[in-house]
């Protein structure tokens, strides 16, 4: 199985390979923008093994990213309690 996350781009490093910093909920990574050239800073991607594969609109991001929080929610110790 593959996963991939959305994050936002925050910085574009002036480089050949469009290397992007990246943040997923606070948490930032360098990630290549090779893949997606027209992505900027302030985009949403999709990131898979350090790659940006593709730009999503900010509803479908900020969607997914509250779905994955309340999967981890769902999967806490608090909420198994009762």
């Amino acid at each position: 199985m593959c996963l991939a996350v959305p994050g936002q781009v925050v910085n574009v490093a002036d480089d050949p390979l469009r290397t992007a910093i990246v943040s997923f909920g606070g948490v930032t990574k360098s990630v290549s923008l090779a893949l997606v050239p027209e992505a900027g800073v302030g985009d949403y991607v999709i990131v898979h093994v350090g790659f940006a594969i593709s730009k999503l609109d900010e509803e479908a991001a900020r969607r997914t990213l509250q779905t994955y929080a309340d999967l981890a929610a769902f999967g806490s110790p608090e909420a198994n309690e009762g």
